[in-house]
């Protein structure tokens, strides 16, 4: 007998025979959210919140008003050019004038990202609670690649739809097979001295357009 043996034996003579107890889920009782899930204007207030605490930049329109806004915030940028994931809705860029759209057709290379002045997407949903927006590379997404190389990444949330509370609720909503981003303000990151760095792994400026009907 080996030594697993008789650690497993002792194991099965403790536990006794189980082969008869019908098995039961367990309860998971769980509270799934802090904030208001029910209340959409709160939840959009404390996602604008956290996402300022982030260091994010948050506006809000209206989708009337949102190629006007995606317009005046890359002429505030002073940019030239962007990258534009395939199925970004047609309109969104209308009103962006003098400023060349680059349609990921696959020949977007980290290289000439890394010259982009900026990158507009949609995303798949943002969390109340934590301030954070995530992609799943869906349309008007686009591949990870859009989202952290480029300096400048401008982003559009619709609500009340695409804002959930709580990282719980949220996960239901996404499909785990799918390549997913969670973005918590501009990419930064301190050393062991906690001096802040931004634009380790991602974006410098994170601005977030928060469109409501």
């Amino acid at each position: 007998m080996t030594s697993r043996d008789l650690i497993l034996g002792r194991i099965r003579a403790a536990l006794g025979d189980t082969g008869t107890v019908a098995e039961q889920p367990l309860p998971r009782r769980y509270l799934s959210a802090h904030a208001p899930a029910d209340d959409p204007a709160a939840l959009l207030d404390l996602l604008h919140r956290n996402l300022t605490d982030y260091r994010a930049l948050v506006h809000r329109c209206t989708e009337a008003e949102l190629p006007s806004r995606i317009a005046e915030l890359l002429a505030a940028r002073g940019s030239r050019t962007v990258a534009v994931p395939a199925g970004l809705p047609d309109g969104w860029l209308t009103a962006a004038v003098g400023v060349e759209p680059l349609p990921d057709d696959g020949s977007l290379t980290a290289a000439r990202l890394d010259a982009v002045d900026s990158v507009v997407t949609g995303c798949a949903l943002a969390v109340a609670e934590t301030g954070t927006i995530v992609l799943d590379g869906g349309p008007g997404q686009g591949r990870r690649l859009l989202s952290l190389v480029p300096d400048h990444h401008l982003c559009v949330v619709r609500a009340p739809e695409q804002v959930v509370a709580s990282v719980p609720l949220a996960l239901p909503r996404l499909d785990p097979a799918r390549p997913q981003t969670w973005i918590s303000g501009p990419s930064a990151t301190s050393d062991i001295e906690l001096d802040r760095v931004v634009g380790v792994h991602g974006p410098r400026t994170l601005e977030v357009l928060l469109v409501t009907v």
